[in-house]
């Protein structure tokens, strides 16, 4: 239905490629520390010797550990803050009669309330992100566990989406869907 945008392929590829170093490190380890690995002894010292190292060598380690610390944090903030900036869209067709301005959030409330009547959806939530004339929209929508995904997205491609980019007047809305399921079930009252 969707395909994932760039920022989180790349996320995951980077946590992909941390992974297998780290796979590969702990099992190369392993495997030194058993004996398995014929060109290391795994009676000998880490060290060859045991003075300290050089002030510089110390003074490089704290640098490179702060700039990769600062780097982890940037990374942490950067999965709080998933959410793609929104607009005010302008609707201009004759400027001088006046213009109209649409916060994007306010566009996507009925598409959001028309969703979460769906059949086993708990919740959604939408970010219109973009300009008019290059829009995005992204979704997170929490269904229960017994809710059928298939049903949803048909729903969504069908009446949700078309009824959004004809209130809109747009030709097409690229967008992207994450699902998180609840541990809410049954019926809702409504």
């Amino acid at each position: 239905m969707t395909s994932l945008n760039r920022p989180a392929r790349l996320n995951r590829t980077l946590l992909a490629v941390l992974g297998v170093l780290l796979l590969a490190s702990s099992s190369f380890a392993v495997a030194a520390h058993f004996g398995h690995i014929t060109f290391l002894d795994s009676d000998a010292t880490l060290a060859a010797t045991t003075a300290e190292p050089p002030t510089w060598a110390l003074w490089i380690a704290a640098a490179a550990a702060i700039v990769l610390g600062l780097l982890i944090l940037r990374w942490m903030a950067a999965q709080l803050t998933r959410r793609p900036r929104t607009h005010t869209w302008r609707f201009e067709q004759n400027p001088e009669q006046g213009s109209t301005e649409l916060a994007a959030n306010t566009a996507t409330a009925p598409f959001l309330r028309e969703v979460t009547a769906y059949p086993g959806v708990h919740h959604a939530r939408a970010t219109l992100a973009g300009t008019r004339q290059n829009p995005t929209l992204a979704m997170v929508i929490s269904t229960e566990r017994g809710a059928d995904l298939t049903t949803i997205n048909h729903r969504l491609d069908t009446h949700g989406l078309p009824r959004l980019r004809q209130a809109l007047d747009l030709d097409s809305l690229p967008f992207t869907v994450e699902y998180r399921l609840t541990t809410h079930t049954g019926v809702r009252a409504r």
